[in-house]
């Protein structure tokens, strides 16, 4: 409802409420234009649309692809929207990603863990929360300067500024945004998950990214010890995710139907089949094993399967665990991609070793020969070496195309020495490129990078530490952020503003009106910012 609308409504309840005769309807109406988001379902159900809207859009123009930095605190989350809408003056197809790495790493309270899904799984749902509250504090914190800017044009007789202010506050564009939360594997059986996703719900998740590896063996996608599950294992999952959307009302809410299969050489279990070519036979089709001859060939707790009317003893781990073919991953993504989206799944997160376009389009491609429409998630992921998976690859090109590569040591490529060479330059170009390539070529409309705020908090705090703790002293903090904080325009500098002391006064104001003891006078040192 518009501000001035509000205000009519707000006054016409008022009248028939003669003890609230100190209530000014401006204030009110006020609060709750800051206040756009009631509950946590509220945000799922707006984000969901605005995600389906860029799916679509995506459809029609691959250009129109999203991305997201993964955050894991909501002043992360909160600054991050706050940049976006400084540079960009928007934060269309801009999100958040959440991401369990950072949740394990940073937010469980047994301290650091590594990413196995040992951290409280609330953890999750918390984060959830907890960025939200920022992104809505954060609208509160933009409307408070407009509204302060109001009440002096109004004050001071401007119309016309009035106008074009209420107009601003009519039109403002908020910072909530979509959020693809992680649940991992899904935290243990289908019930765990079913009960999990529908915490992240209610704090806000509009899409869900869920993994096809066992839920107590689950490790980094980027790490070795991959176990994956039958597909009618993950499949029960994803049912427990939608069912969890449609149950709270959320009925265009997003799965991301997450495949590890290109790292992960082995299964926990062998999947059910009742004829040959079904799903489950497909998955068994992959396992490795020694045809057997005879009876003679089965010893004690050997596990026998039939592959192809063959006869095969799986080979089995000391651990339990059945191996997987050699060479078989491709061949199991493209299989897991294509049964995830035909049973409920929305779009696809492909886990890669390196970032190669080429190597996505061609299992993409595949994928797309079954569902055209295949959209992909990718996790531009921290773990990569990007310099040095850039210029190798420039290398290769050139390799390729009979260009003499002398000058370069293919395996010394990351060396500093090779920052403003052709190949070093051209490297950077095809870094910059990467998401517009891949969304164009191969498939990919969300990008995003899982960790990155791990590492800007790490490098920011190495840097003022090594100067304050050594020679600089104060400079190193004055130089290096607050110098640079002003100069920038970061909002940060008036720190008081942003953790919402102006908001307080300002309702400290509506409370108590002239015996409001407001902390924003002559005596704060914000003034002088």
């Amino acid at each position: 409802m518009p501000y001035s609308s509000d205000i009519d409504a707000i006054a016409s309840v008022l009248k028939q409420n003669p003890t609230w005769n100190a209530i000014n309807p401006k204030h009110a109406a006020r609060m709750r234009a800051q206040n756009k988001f009631r509950t946590g379902l509220d945000i799922a159900k707006y984000t969901a649309k605005i995600m389906r809207e860029d799916m679509a859009n995506y459809d029609n123009d691959k250009s129109q692809y999203t991305q997201s930095l993964g955050c894991w605190h909501g002043f992360i989350g909160q600054q991050k929207m706050i940049s976006i809408k400084k540079h960009f003056n928007s934060t269309k197809r801009r999100y958040l990603y959440l991401s369990g790495w950072m949740v394990a790493a940073l937010r469980s309270e047994f301290g650091p863990l590594p990413d196995q899904s040992m951290h409280e799984k609330t953890a999750v749902s918390g984060l959830i929360e907890e960025l939200y509250t920022f992104l809505r504090q954060a609208d509160s914190w933009e409307l408070n300067h407009l509204f302060r800017d109001l009440e002096a044009a109004e004050n001071a007789g401007d119309t016309a500024k009035a106008e074009e202010l209420i107009k601003q506050i009519d039109n403002h564009e908020t910072h909530v945004v979509p959020i693809i939360a992680d649940i991992d594997a899904g935290f243990g059986n289908d019930e765990a998950t079913y009960l999990l996703a529908k915490q992240m719900i209610e704090a806000g998740a509009c899409a869900i990214q869920i993994e096809n590896q066992v839920s107590d063996e689950k490790q980094c996608g980027h790490q070795d010890g991959k176990v994956t599950v039958p597909h009618a294992d993950f499949l029960s999952k994803i049912n427990a995710v939608r069912l969890a959307f449609l149950e709270l009302g959320v009925d265009d809410g997003v799965i991301v139907a997450r495949t590890d299969s290109l790292g992960a050489g082995l299964t926990k279990q062998i999947a059910v089949t009742d004829e040959p070519g079904d799903l489950g036979d497909q998955y068994n089709s992959f396992i490795d094993g020694d045809v057997i001859a005879n009876a003679e060939d089965i010893n004690n707790g050997d596990v026998v399967i039939k592959q192809g009317g063959k006869l095969v003893k799986p080979k089995r781990l000391a651990s339990g665990l059945f191996q997987f073919k050699e060479g078989s991953g491709e061949d199991r993504v493209v299989l897991d991609c294509i049964t995830s989206l035909q049973n409920g799944a929305d779009m696809l997160w492909i886990e890669t070793e390196k970032p190669h376009v080429g190597q996505i389009a061609a299992m993409v491609n595949r994928i797309k020969a079954e569902v055209p429409d295949a959209k992909l998630v990718y996790n531009n992921s921290p773990s990569f070496n990007w310099t040095l998976n850039f210029r190798q690859q420039v290398f290769d090109a050139w390799t390729e195309e009979g260009k003499d590569v002398a000058a370069y040591d293919r395996s010394k490529l990351m060396s500093e020495e090779y920052d403003s060479t052709e190949l070093g330059q051209l490297a950077d170009e095809w870094t910059a490129n990467f998401q517009r390539d891949a969304a164009r070529e191969a498939g990919v409309f969300h990008h995003l990078i899982t960790l990155p705020t791990y590492h800007t908090a790490a490098l920011s705090t190495d840097n003022l530490a090594k100067g304050y703790f050594g020679d600089q002293g104060m400079l190193a903090y004055v130089k290096g952020v607050q110098r640079e904080e002003i100069r920038q325009g970061i909002a940060t500098v008036k720190h008081q503003d942003m953790a919402g002391s102006n908001i307080g006064d300002d309702h400290k104001e509506f409370f108590a009106g002239d015996a409001a003891l407001k902390a924003g006078g002559g005596d704060n040192t914000m003034n002088q910012f």
